[in-house]
């Protein structure tokens, strides 16, 4: 007799649903750490950064504006706790505080103003095909790198009146010398000169590689273009460069802007008598930075000392929103 067998089913039986298994769970875990790492991961890694600048930049700044307005000497604890605005008022009156805050200025307009457009000039020479590119950029950091208080020194000797290198140049060009040495440290104009050189010897060279940065997004079509229409290499700075590189350029002047008002360590060091930190036998060159170190760590005030910060800080201020305005119309009102 015979047989007759059913054909094998070609589906195959659905797998039982269960409790979800270690693969279901691994998933599970594995959104909720991409959800954490997608919502919390920015914040958690931007977090160092504030948290230092609360401990290294707001709490000092909060906590010098209460000194500010407290009668706070080192030398007589058993004065007054509050002073109110009496050492702001004081500031009004001060002689020494308007003779720094000039000197802060001249010095500063003495080292920006050259300092960016040598700085120009040099970045526009770098951008030329030259032999050993990278020597040459290589060279023009090395002032940046070296220690500020190395140079310093140095150009404080070169700008001696009896010695010094600077006369002797000078002297070359019938400016001075043997007979009639200028007298660097004697004169206000004279004072501002050294103390900006040593500042512009220290940044001309980063100022130049950041406009160097820059200048390479520059097509060369559009020099090309300019050079066959006539334009030499003076006109092709002025009128193509310098525009196409203007947000870096404006970013180089708000950050000479900010350091030339708290010049502190070149004026220092160029005093024969750095630790009196008067700037000279009549304040001939001493900047404010100057004048709070001497009054707090000198006259032991530390309450007016601060004071005199709080108005450096807010002039900075004043001169940085200025630098935004100034931004803003260049850029056609966009900002």
């Amino acid at each position: 007799m015979s047989t007759t067998r059913a054909a094998p089913s070609s589906r195959r039986p659905a797998p039982e649903r269960g409790r979800p298994g270690a693969d279901d769970r691994r998933m599970t875990w594995r959104d909720r750490l991409y959800r954490f790492d997608m919502r919390y991961m920015p914040y958690l890694m931007i977090a160092p950064f504030f948290l230092l600048f609360i401990v290294f930049g707001l709490f000092p700044l909060v906590f010098n504006g209460v000194v500010a307005l407290r009668n706070y000497r080192l030398d007589d604890p058993t004065l007054p706790y509050w002073a109110g605005g009496d050492n702001f008022s004081r500031l009004v009156g001060d002689e020494d505080f308007w003779n720094a805050l000039y000197n802060t200025f001249g010095i500063f307009l003495l080292s920006s103003v050259p300092q960016l457009l040598l700085a120009l000039v040099v970045a526009a020479l770098l951008n030329r095909k030259l032999r050993a590119q990278t020597w040459w950029r290589v060279g023009v950091l090395l002032p940046y790198v070296t220690p500020i208080v190395a140079s310093t020194m140095v150009f404080s000797v070169f700008f001696s009146r009896d010695f010094g290198m600077a006369n002797w140049v000078l002297g070359l060009f019938g400016l001075g010398g043997p007979d009639d040495p200028i007298d660097w440290r004697a004169d206000k104009l004279h004072a501002w000169i050294a103390v900006a050189t040593m500042v512009n010897w220290k940044w001309i060279g980063y100022n130049a590689l950041l406009y160097l940065a820059a200048m390479q997004s520059i097509p060369r079509d559009v020099y090309e273009a300019a050079a066959i229409d006539g334009a030499g290499p003076w006109k092709q700075l002025w009128r193509i460069t310098v525009p196409m590189i203007q947000p870096v350029v404006l970013f180089t002047v708000i950050l000479s802007t900010i350091g030339g008002l708290q010049l502190f360590t070149e004026p220092m060091l160029f005093d024969l008598n750095a630790q009196a930190a008067t700037g000279g036998p009549n304040g001939e060159w001493q900047t404010i930075a100057q004048l709070v170190y001497k009054v707090g760590w000198k006259d032991l005030n530390l309450g007016y000392a601060a004071a005199m910060s709080w108005a450096l800080f807010l002039i900075i201020l004043i001169v940085a929103g200025i630098n935004y305005l100034v931004t803003n119309r260049l850029s056609g009102g966009r900002r």
